[in-house]
C-alpha cells in the first residue's frame, strides 16, 4: 500500500508539473522569508565585536550597559530591561579595588570623549594612564602634565603642531589652549587622537569623577580568567567583567542596540512575517489540494481507503516540499545579506559584526514549510477522503456553499477579539495605543481568511451589483464569482494580506512624518538657529545673547532618557536646555497644556502630555526616569506640552543632562531676535562673533533624528518585504486559479462565446477580486492606523493620496495581469477550430 500510495504521489507530480507549481512558489519563497529573518535573529544573538583599543587589554571592567526594572517577587519576579541611551559609567575611585585585587599587575582608567579644533575638526580624547594598555607609544616628546597634551601623528600633521607647539581644542565646557609634550603612535580606528593627564582628560569628558572602564593586566601566572573571577567576586553587581571577544562590547556599547534591533528585526517583525508566510502557503497548498477534489474523489471511486489518500498527500508534501525550501533559502541568505549590509551602512550596527550564517536557521525554514504543506494538505483533503466517493464526486463538481462548524466558529472569534482589541486601542493612548494595534490587523487577518468563502460571497454580492446591470461578460463574471467563493476568497486574502501590512507600515511612518513636520513649524519660534557638524560649547548660548538684536539665546542638547511606564522602560527623546523657562518659551512654543514653563530648573522636568498620561503622571508628581547613562532620577512635572514629537518628549535643564552623555556639546542654540531687529544683520553679527553656521528657523526643522530616520527606512523595507511577499502570493493564487479553469474557459468558447468576450469576463473578475481586497486591506489597515496613529502622535492617521493611489494601482494591475496571461494561454489550447 505504501508502495502505491508514493508512487501515485510521484506519478501526480510527475505528469501534472503545473498543478504542484503554485505550491512550489508559494513554499519556497515562504523559505525565504523564514531564512532571513532567522539569520537576521541567529546573529542578533550571536552577534561580538573584536576588541581593537583593547586588543592588548586581557581583562576589561565596565560598567553594566543595560538598565534594570524590576517589579514582582519571588517566582513573579521580572526583569525588565533595556540598552542605556549613552554610556554607563563606573565611579573612577574603584580603580583601587582592581589594583588591590591579588593577580592584578596594573590597572588603569580609561576615558573616551570627542572634542572640537579647527583643524581637523574633531579629535578623539584619550587620559594617557590608558595608553599602556591600548598600544600607544610615545614616539617623542613627554608624556603629558598638567596644562599637557599628547597627540598623535595624524593629528599633529593636521593642526600643523609638533613638540613645544600649542593646540586650542572645545570642549563642551569651552575653549582650551594646550601645550603639546609629545607625539605618539596609537590605534588608526580613532582617528585624530589626543592625550591627557588622566585627571584633565575627566574634567574636559564633562565626567570629573567617573570613567568609561577599568583596564586590568594580570601578574605573571595568572590568567586572565582567573584573574576576572577575582574581579567579579570584589565588584559584585557594581560591574562587568569582560575577557575575550566581551572586551569589544565594553569597547564599543553600540552593540547592545544593534543586537536589539536584530533580535527585534528577526524576532518581532520575523515572527509576523513567518506566520504570514506559513499561513499563506498553507493556504496556497489548500487551493492546490481543493483543486484536485474531483480526482480524490475518482480514486475513492475505484477503491482507494482514504488512509492511502492522506498518505498520496503527504508524499506529494515530502516531494515538492523539502526542494522548495532549499530553493528558498539561496535568496533567503541573499536577502539577509543585502539586509544586514543596509543596516551597516546606515551605522545601526558596527562595522566588526559580521552576518552569522548557521544550518539553524536554513533548517528551521525548510522545517516549517514542510509542516505547514503537510498539514494544509491533510486538512483540505481530510472532507474528500472520508466521505462516500458519489458525494465527494458531487462535491468536487459543484462547491458547497457552508464552510466548516469549526472554521466558522474560529473566524468568528478572531473578528470578535479584533473588534474588542480595536476599541481597547481606541481608549487607550501612547505607546499602550500602539502595541495594542499591533494585534489588531493580525485578528482581522487570521478572520478573513478563516471566514474567506462568506466574505468573498459577500464581496461577491455587493461589488457585483453594479456587474449585473452590465453586458454579458460583466454578468458571467458577477455570476461566476457569486457561485465559487471558495475560489474568490483564495484569491482575495493575498491581496488583503499586501494592502493590509503595506499600508500600516507605510502610512504609520507618513503619519508620524506628517505630525512631527507640523509641530516642528509650529513649535520652533526662533529667529536663528547656530549650529556646528561637532556640536557648540555650552558658553555659545550665553556669547549669543551678548550679540546686538538678540533677545533671547537658549541652548538645546539633544539626547535620550528611558521613562518608567507601567511594568517596562520605554525609550524617548530629551531634551537639556539652557537659560530659564522664560526663555525657552521665547524660542519654543511646546503648546504647554497644564503647568508653566517658567517654573523649569533643577530637579524638574516638562513632559509631552500624551508621554505624561501613559506614565500616569500630572503636574506636580514625580516622574521616574533613567538618564542617559542610566542614572536613576525621578525630576517633579512642572508642566505638559503638546508638541512633543516635533521637538523633544522630555525637556530637562541642560545641567541635568550634561554630566550623563558621552558629548555634551549642544546640537543648536537657538536665538530670538529683539522686535525689530534686522534679521539678515543680526545674522550676520552671530557668524561674526560664534564662527559658526547660523541658518533660518528651517534649519532646526531639517534636523532628522537618526534613529528616527533608521525606523522609517526599516518600517519601508519591512512594507516592502512583506508586501512584495504577498503580492507574489496573491499573482501566484491568480495564476492557479486561472490555469484550473481551462475546460471552464473552452467550454465557454464551445457555447459560442468570443475571445474577446471570455477575456472580458476574466478582467471584470480581476477587477472584482482586486476591489474586494483593496477595500478589506483598507479596512484593517485603518482599524489599525486610527488607534496607533491617535497614540503616537495625537491625530487620525495621514494617508498621502498619490501613496495610496500606488497602492491601489498596484493592486488592480496586479489583478488584471496575473488573470489576463494565464487567461490568453488557456484559451489558445482549449480554442476550437481556432475561431476569435
Amino acid at each position: 500500500m505504501r508502495a502505491l500510495t508514493n508512487g501515485l504521489a510521484r506519478a501526480s507530480v510527475r505528469f501534472k508539473p503545473a498543478a504542484f507549481a503554485g505550491t512550489f512558489v508559494a513554499l519556497m519563497m515562504t523559505a525565504m522569508i523564514v531564512s532571513a529573518c532567522g539569520i537576521l535573529l541567529e546573529t542578533g544573538v550571536r552577534a561580538s565585536v573584536p576588541p581593537e583599543r583593547y586588543a592588548s587589554t586581557p581583562v576589561v571592567v565596565a560598567a553594566d550597559q543595560r538598565a534594570h526594572h524590576i517589579t514582582g517577587r519571588g517566582e513573579e519576579r521580572e526583569d525588565a530591561s533595556e540598552p542605556v541611551p549613552d554610556r554607563a559609567r563606573l565611579d573612577a575611585a574603584l580603580v583601587t579595588t582592581a589594583a588591590r585585587i591579588h593577580g592584578t599587575a596594573a590597572a588603569a582608567p580609561d576615558t573616551t570623549f570627542p572634542l572640537r579644533t579647527a583643524s581637523p575638526g574633531t579629535l578623539t580624547g584619550h587620559g594617557w594612564g590608558a595608553a599602556p594598555f591600548t598600544g600607544v607609544t610615545l614616539t617623542t616628546g613627554t608624556p603629558p602634565r598638567a596644562g599637557d597634551v599628547v597627540l598623535d601623528e595624524g593629528a599633529a600633521r593636521a593642526t600643523g603642531t609638533a613638540v613645544g607647539g600649542s593646540i586650542t581644542v572645545s570642549a563642551p565646557d569651552g575653549r582650551h589652549a594646550f601645550r603639546v609634550s609629545g607625539i605618539a603612535r596609537g590605534t588608526a580606528e580613532d582617528g585624530p587622537t589626543a592625550w591627557f593627564t588622566d585627571a584633565r582628560a575627566r574634567a574636559l569628558s564633562g565626567h570629573p569623577r567617573t570613567v568609561d572602564a577599568f583596564l586590568v593586566r594580570p601578574a605573571p601566572g595568572t590568567g586572565p580568567d582567573r584573574l576576572a573571577a577575582h574581579l567579579k567576586d570584589a565588584y559584585g553587581g557594581t560591574a562587568r567583567v569582560h575577557t575575550g571577544d566581551g572586551r569589544g562590547a565594553a569597547e564599543d556599547p553600540s552593540l547592545a542596540g544593534a543586537r536589539e534591533l536584530l533580535i527585534a528585526l528577526g524576532g518581532s517583525f520575523g515572527g509576523i512575517a513567518t506566520a504570514v508566510a506559513v499561513f499563506t502557503a498553507a493556504g496556497t497548498v489548500a487551493l492546490s489540494v481543493g483543486q484536485r477534489a474531483r480526482e480524490v474523489a475518482l480514486l475513492r471511486a475505484i477503491g482507494a481507503t482514504p488512509r492511502q489518500i492522506r498518505r498520496s498527500i503527504a508524499a506529494e508534501a515530502l516531494l515538492v516540499a523539502p526542494l522548495a525550501g532549499a530553493l528558498g533559502c539561496l535568496p533567503g541568505i541573499a536577502l539577509a545579506h543585502w539586509w544586514f549590509g543596509q543596516l551597516k551602512d546606515k551605522g545601526a550596527i558596527p562595522a566588526p559584526v559580521d552576518l552569522s550564517v548557521s544550518w539553524i536557521p536554513l533548517v528551521t525554514a525548510v522545517g516549517a514549510g514542510l509542516v505547514s504543506s503537510l498539514l494544509a494538505g491533510l486538512m483540505a483533503a481530510r472532507r474528500p477522503a472520508r466521505i462516500k466517493p458519489g458525494q465527494a464526486l458531487g462535491e468536487a463538481a459543484v462547491e458547497r456553499l457552508r464552510p466548516g462548524v469549526i472554521r466558522t466558529l474560529l473566524g468568528t472569534a478572531a473578528l470578535v477579539g479584533g473588534i474588542v482589541l480595536a476599541g481597547v486601542a481606541a481608549s487607550t493612548s501612547g505607546e499602550d495605543a500602539a502595541n495594542t494595534a499591533l494585534g489588531v490587523v493580525m485578528l482581522f487577518m487570521l478572520a478573513v481568511a478563516l471566514l474567506g468563502p462568506l466574505v468573498a460571497r459577500l464581496c461577491a454580492w455587493l461589488i457585483g451589483l453594479p456587474l449585473r446591470a452590465g453586458a454579458a461578460p460583466a454578468v458571467l463574471a458577477a455570476a461566476n464569482t457569486l457561485a465559487h467563493a471558495r475560489r474568490l476568497a483564495s484569491a482575495i486574502t493575498p491581496i488583503v494580506l499586501a494592502m493590509a501590512f503595506s499600508s500600516t507600515l507605510v502610512f504609520l511612518h507618513t503619519s508620524e512624518d506628517h505630525a512631527m513636520a507640523g509641530q516642528r513649524r509650529a513649535g520652533i519660534v526662533a529667529d536663528q538657529v547656530v549650529s556646528a557638524p561637532g556640536g557648540l560649547p555650552a558658553d555659545t548660548a550665553d556669547r549669543a545673547a551678548s550679540v546686538p538684536g538678540v533677545a533671547a539665546a537658549v541652548g538645546v542638547l539633544r539626547t535620550g532618557v528611558l521613562v518608567t511606564t507601567g511594568s517596562s522602560l520605554q525609550g524617548e527623546t530629551a531634551q537639556g536646555v539652557s537659560g530659564s523657562g522664560r526663555a525657552l518659551a521665547a524660542v519654543q512654543d511646546l503648546d504647554v497644556r497644564t503647568g508653566r514653563l517658567a517654573d523649569l530648573g533643577p530637579g524638574r522636568v516638562a513632559v509631552d502630555a500624551g508621554l505624561a498620561q501613559s506614565a500616569h503622571v500630572r503636574v506636580g508628581d514625580r516622574l521616574r526616569l533613567r538618564l542617559p547613562d542610566g542614572t536613576r532620577a525621578a525630576p517633579e512635572v512642572v508642566a505638559t506640552y503638546g508638541r512633543g514629537l516635533g521637538t523633544a518628549r522630555i525637556t530637562l535643564p541642560r545641567a541635568a543632562l550634561a554630566a550623563h552623555v558621552t558629548s555634551a556639546f549642544d546640537a543648536d542654540v537657538l536665538v530670538r531676535d529683539d522686535a525689530g531687529a534686522d534679521r539678515e544683520a543680526v545674522a550676520a553679527a552671530l557668524g561674526k562673533r560664534l564662527g559658526e553656521q547660523v541658518t533660518g528657523r528651517d534649519g532646526y526643522a531639517a534636523a532628522e533624528d537618526r534613529d528616527r530616520a533608521l525606523n522609517a527606512w526599516s518600517n519601508t523595507t519591512m512594507a516592502a518585504v512583506l508586501g512584495g511577499f504577498a503580492a507574489v502570493a496573491a499573482a501566484n493564487t491568480l495564476v492557479m486559479t486561472v490555469l484550473d479553469r481551462r475546460r471552464e474557459l473552452g467550454t465557454l468558447r464551445l457555447i459560442g462565446s468570443t475571445r474577446r468576450q471570455v477575456l472580458e469576463m476574466v478582467r471584470w473578475e480581476a477587477l472584482l477580486v482586486a476591489t474586494a481586497g483593496v477595500a478589506l486591506g483598507t479596512a484593517i489597515a485603518l482599524a489599525t492606523l486610527v488607534p496607533m496613529a491617535r497614540g503616537l502622535t495625537g491625530e487620525g492617521p495621514y494617508v498621502p493620496p498619490l501613496t495610496y493611489a500606488g497602492f491601489v494601482g498596484a493592486a488592480v494591475a496586479l489583478g488584471l495581469a496575473a488573470t489576463a496571461l494565464p487567461a490568453r494561454a488557456a484559451l489558445r489550447r482549449e480554442t476550437p477550430g481556432g475561431a476569435r
